[in-house]
């Protein structure tokens, strides 16, 4: 038989995650007068906060809710009353209230005026000491317990039984697992019945079936790219990207991996737009002034005014091209092969990284199941919800630390209501 803690039932709430969204959630409800305990399997809280940036931190991104909410895809509508409620502005609030110097980047990108992610993690402890939260860490949980449309108890993997009168699950998803991140909770919910949609990895790193292995390290800035199925259109982004030795990775291709993520087990194809802000006419008019130009160079050096050289020679190739040729030996029907190549280089995808190397998690909690005003679940009338454990997924950029803000806030001020 497991024991009973004998202050089990000193605590209005129990918080399951320490990470920002639980942080959150827990100083949130305690500020509001709720006493709270926060479990965390780790030894250490924000783990996966620290982690985010490269240790920089971009936590939230300075734009309208409506914007904000877009950026989520479909989901974005069921985020939207929430961001409306606590979105970017007044996360920058509360943590300049807390003392915490900030600094707006290009794109909206807030982040600490010192670059370190521990100074937001420092603040969000304070605030939760400060009004009275207990934490215990290394606690594992092993399920919840249910009756009669309501959580009854936690129990914790060493045998311990905690109970409260309201919880919330913020034990985010599967990305990064090293961070304790190994999507727990998932087995906890369906065996409460609740319906979670399929884990996925996304930011993630893309894998191609083409061998591009010759154009591994290029590096090239504000690219697009367009991912089809058939012809179908699914999505596109514009952005950075780095070829690696397998595929894609950079912040255009991981924002795009979101759009894969979603559509498991269908054939993909990515077509890269080299130069997105001439069209292909333009282009065409381009490399005929640049062949004019360089009439006894060859192709490959003449290209490579418009793209690395590497590269230039690889599409040269793929466009039926000998790189070279001299510039005026280049044909009308070659420069427009060329251009079409430039603006429209397709590959095919073979899928993603695992979630070893994805930043965040498609899938999670069935947001149809989850009032988005309060974060409570529909299933159980004293269980809520927040952070990456949702059905939410959203680019580069601070998006995703926005939801885990936002959700933790108000899963935290409604778990604290009578």
């Amino acid at each position: 038989m497991g024991t009973i803690l004998e202050y089990m039932n000193n605590f209005d709430l129990i918080v399951i995650g320490g990470g920002p969204a639980g942080l959150m959630a827990a100083g949130q409800a305690a500020e509001l007068g709720s006493s709270v305990l926060l479990l965390e399997k780790n030894h250490n809280l924000g783990v996966k906060l620290l982690m985010t940036g490269g240790g920089r931190c971009n936590f939230t991104n300075k734009i309208p809710p409506r914007t904000l909410a877009d950026a989520f895809g479909a989901n974005g509508k069921w985020l939207l009353s929430g961001l409306t409620r606590f979105g970017s502005n007044e996360v920058i609030s509360f943590f300049k209230s807390k003392g915490l110097k900030v600094k707006v980047e290009a794109n909206g990108r807030v982040f600490p005026e010192s670059d370190n992610a521990n100074d937001l993690l420092t603040l969000l402890l304070e605030h939760a000491k400060k009004n009275g939260v207990t934490i215990r860490t290394g606690s594992s949980v092993l399920r919840l317990e249910d009756d009669n449309g309501r959580i009854q108890s936690v129990v914790l993997r060493d045998g311990t039984t905690l109970r409260a009168n309201k919880y919330i699950i913020a034990t985010g998803g599967r990305s990064y697992p090293t961070s304790g991140s190994t999507g727990d909770a998932y087995d906890w919910l369906r065996a409460l019945a609740h319906r979670v949609i399929k884990p996925r990895p996304a930011l993630s790193p893309i894998l191609l079936n083409d061998d591009i292995k010759e154009l591994q390290g290029i590096s090239l800035s504000e690219i697009e790219l367009r991912l089809f199925q058939g012809d179908k259109k699914l999505g596109s982004a514009i952005g950075d990207i780095i070829f690696t030795g397998s595929g894609l990775s950079g912040p255009a291709a991981l924002n795009i991996s979101r759009v894969i993520a979603r559509h498991p087990g269908v054939e993909l194809e990515v077509r890269i737009d080299f130069l997105p802000l001439v069209n292909q006419q333009v282009l065409e008019q381009n490399i005929l002034a640049l062949t004019q130009e360089n009439k006894n160079h060859d192709l490959k050096n003449i290209i490579s005014e418009l793209v690395p050289k590497k590269l230039a020679i690889h599409l040269l190739s793929v466009a039926g091209i000998n790189s070279d040729k001299k510039g005026n030996g280049l044909s009308k029907a070659e420069r427009q092969a060329l251009a079409r190549t430039l603006k429209s280089y397709a590959v095919s995808v073979k899928g993603l990284r695992g979630f070893e190397e994805a930043m965040i998690t498609v899938g999670g909690v069935d947001l149809r199941e989850v009032d988005p005003k309060t974060m409570g679940s529909k299933l159980f009338n004293n269980l809520y919800f927040a952070g990456e454990i949702l059905d939410l997924e959203g680019p580069t950029g601070g998006y995703n630390l926005q939801v885990a803000w936002t959700s933790g806030y108000i899963a935290g001020e409604n778990a604290a209501k009578a």
